[in-house]
């Protein structure tokens, strides 16, 4: 069971959004698949991006067909798994491993270090689970073309090896004829809602976690969502979040569990991606990466807390197991779409910074440079020069394209923990690349107060001509490049950082 508590004052808010949602049956047409909920413009895609809230219903499938893969796996003495993907791809499962206290490498980066550290060591116990929706997906094929290479190397058969999971009819798909074990994937559910789907099971099953009672709870919490009624838990959590916007937009995840589930990072995806759009949106920021919590205070900021503890803080709180909360806020989510009257299953804003990486890359490292508004900045400077072109109202985000287990790490968490305390402003932080497929939708498209800091490891410039940490160091150049191109182009202020040393 999940249980939504919200205090009288923000109930109050609520009350006449609450009672829109149910007036117009938000959920039992919900789950009759009524395309037509968030307007006539979202109709084609929603029309074939239902398929997530029938996705717990049909997951026992999708488990038992997991086990036997753990099976066929285990007998070719294959125990460790890495999983290659972005956004939603790898968010979902990351919880999931976090959650269940089971070892996953989740490589959705393109930084030559982390990339090394996952080839490191004999891979004869390491599966490589690839996952990409469209099979294009050019950080994840890139990946796979440097462990395909390395199991060669140390006499490996790559087929044996890496695990596919992609939608059908992908070029990923047709790698089965090679011998690739191929999961196909419910292609009706897009990926930020694909936790429940072979995207978010199959890893969990393959690591060992418990996927059952994940299922379980999300059914149980599933019953309680159907009925338009006040006390429908999604209903009251999208109406809460709702009520103080658009001032409130910044909306600060508290996360207080019995161990780290890192279900903030989800929410953050989810509800960023799905609503920012159209000027508009909800930006989830975890709190647990700012220990001073003064953005509590700004104004354009409300808070949440989520988790399984017995009593939990503040004027929203949502309690419950770990399915039951993704199940309800995948459900809020969608709520939260038709109350903003935005398509919360497109995402229009992020394929412009994708196009902008791909023609980087062929462009010159003097070239890229040009593409920041305010490139090469120190740090010194940089808490001025933000303040100067910040609405009052605004927020900052942190784009870290850094080694997430280096020194460096340590430097964004502590700006963004300065940034916060000096400006009293929301500061989101996001590890790069993985930036591009979550938050850069609401970045992009949302609401358009934000200023931008990238932080930049110079220290790989040095790499040797033709080697695997230069094309990784290239990509990842040519990603945050294509960010600055997309931001600056649409008036927004961007910083660039360069940090010189690990």
């Amino acid at each position: 069971m999940v249980q939504v508590c919200v205090d009288p004052t923000l109930n109050d808010l609520a009350a006449p959004l609450l009672n829109r949602l149910i007036s117009r049956r938000f959920a039992s047409r919900l789950f009759a698949h009524d395309f037509t909920l968030w307007g006539k413009a979202a109709e084609r895609e929603a029309q074939v991006r239902m398929g997530w809230v029938d996705s717990p219903v049909q997951a026992r499938d999708v488990i038992r067909d997991a086990v036997s893969l753990r099976e066929r796996l285990h007998a070719r003495g294959i125990t460790k798994f890495v999983l290659c993907g972005m956004g939603g791809s790898s968010l979902g499962p990351e919880v999931l491993a976090s959650a269940a206290e089971r070892p996953l490498t989740v490589l959705d980066s393109t930084h030559p270090a982390e990339v090394e550290r996952a080839l490191a060591g004999d891979l004869r116990s390491v599966g490589v689970i690839v996952s990409s929706k469209s099979g294009s997906t050019i950080e994840t094929l890139t990946q796979l073309e440097a462990f395909e290479a390395e199991f060669r190397r140390q006499g490996y058969q790559p087929h044996e090896h890496i695990i596919f999971i992609t939608d059908p009819g992908s070029p990923l798909s047709e790698r089965s004829a090679e011998g690739y074990e191929v999961v196909l994937a419910d292609p009706h559910v897009g990926g930020r809602f694909s936790v429940f789907t072979a995207f978010g099971l199959v890893p969990a099953v393959l690591i060992g976690a418990d996927t059952d009672t994940l299922i379980e709870d999300a059914l149980r919490c599933r019953t309680h969502l159907r009925d338009d009624s006040p006390t429908n838990p999604g209903l009251m959590l999208a109406s809460a979040i709702a009520a103080s916007l658009p001032e409130c937009y910044a909306l600060l995840v508290e996360e207080r569990t019995s161990h780290r589930w890192g279900l903030t990072a989800w929410i953050e995806q989810l509800v960023a991606e799905s609503t920012g759009k159209q000027g508009r949106g909800v930006l989830p920021i975890d709190t647990a990466m700012d220990d001073s919590n003064s953005a509590q205070f700004a104004p354009q900021t409300q808070m949440v807390c989520v988790g399984d503890a017995q009593d939990l803080p503040g004027p929203l709180t949502v309690r419950g197991t770990l399915g039951a909360q993704m199940m309800l806020w995948e459900f809020a989510t969608a709520a939260l779409g038709m109350l903003l009257e935005v398509d919360p299953f497109d995402q229009p804003d992020v394929e412009s910074a994708k196009v902008a990486a791909r023609e980087a890359m062929t462009r010159s490292t003097s070239t890229q440079a040009e593409a920041a508004s305010h490139p090469g900045v120190d740090l010194a400077s940089l808490l001025s020069s933000v303040r100067e072109v910040l609405p009052e109202d605004g927020y900052v985000a942190i784009q870290a394209f850094l080694d997430r287990e280096s020194a460096q790490a340590a430097v964004a968490l502590n700006l963004r923990q300065t940034l916060a305390t000096e400006l009293n402003v929301p500061v989101s932080l996001g590890w790069g690349p993985r930036y591009l497929h979550s938050v850069g939708q609401f970045h992009k498209g949302g609401v358009p107060k934000g200023v931008f800091v990238q932080l930049i490891d110079r220290a790989l410039d040095a790499q040797p001509d033709g080697s695997r940490s230069q094309e990784f160091n290239n990509l990842m150049k040519a990603q945050a490049a294509g960010d600055r191109e997309v931001l600056t182009g649409r008036g927004f202020a961007v910083y660039e950082l360069a940090l010189k040393e690990q």
